[in-house]
């Protein structure tokens, strides 16, 4: 796999681009052109998921792009209602079958759904997916520690990645300070907050220092702490801003001010002990 970009490196010697493009809300119908557009533009790195409705069309996108297989890594993830260990690979299966490839580079966990119990049985799914070949890598989205832990003490195996939601106003440093202790890399979805971000002030002010956009610094600052991070755009201009962040640097007076936006309310997602939708 190729890229023009900053990559990480997986606990299982896969790497992966830093920087990505989700798909999270894009329609079905309008996926393979926006994936067409993004990849021309320099995106290797696509997360989409069997809940967002589109891997028909990211599958499209892929095959009408002329991109190599090889050069792409491509995520999706399964969704709550189909943990267990048999029905967990058949919805793998779908996925597969949607987005028309031979494998996937990353398959994840999207929501523990702790009241349900089935998450290791996913997991252990998961890890013969990965054993057969069907998946290089294999993560999860919005565990928190306990759930990680689990995982570890069930199994053995602990994802390669957990796909949180994580921006200036929730930094989660726990979380991402035993990722870091059990070399789980962090992905961020949200990574601007929702738009909620972009007025604050501070990161108005260290936008204008570094004569760029605030989404950028904000993505920047992500690449720097080490996350990976998959903005979502569908619009060219946008697109090619979020990629080009990796020739700005922002200093430790940068960095020291962001870890200060930290919010008691700054969780715009459901929480991952209570949420369920199936």
């Amino acid at each position: 796999m190729s890229s023009n970009q900053n990559t990480v490196t997986f606990h299982d010697g896969n790497t992966a681009p830093q920087l990505g493009l989700g798909v999270w809300q894009v329609e079905d119908d309008i996926a393979a052109s926006v994936l067409i557009n993004a990849l021309k533009i320099g995106y290797r790195s696509i997360d989409t998921a069997a809940a967002y409705g589109n891997e028909t069309g990211v599958g499209k996108g892929i095959a009408q792009s002329g991109v190599k297989r090889e050069e792409l890594f491509i995520a999706t993830k399964l969704w709550n209602d189909r943990h267990g260990h048999d029905i967990s690979k058949v919805a793998f299966n779908e996925s597969l079958e949607k987005l028309g490839l031979d494998y996937v580079d990353l398959y994840l966990i999207h929501w523990p759904v702790p009241q349900q119990g089935l998450f290791v049985e996913a997991w252990e799914s998961m890890i013969q997916l990965h054993d057969e070949g069907l998946t290089k890598s294999i993560g999860v989205c919005n565990f928190n520690i306990s759930h990680l832990q689990q995982l570890l003490d069930e199994t053995g195996v602990l994802p390669v990645v957990n796909q949180i939601e994580l921006h200036p106003y929730f930094q989660q440093e726990a979380l991402r300070d035993f990722h870091a202790e059990h070399s789980i890399i962090t992905e961020a979805w949200s990574p601007l907050g929702r738009g909620r971000l972009l007025e604050d002030p501070v990161l108005a002010g260290i936008a204008h220092k570094h004569s760029c956009s605030v989404a950028q610094v904000i993505l920047r600052w992500h690449t720097q702490l080490g996350n990976m991070v998959i903005p979502k755009s569908v619009h060219t201009g946008r697109l090619t801003e979020n990629l080009h962040v990796f020739d700005l640097q922002l200093d430790n007076e940068d960095m020291a001010a962001i870890a200060q936006l930290e919010q008691p309310d700054g969780r715009n997602g459901p929480d991952p002990e209570t949420f369920y939708l199936p």
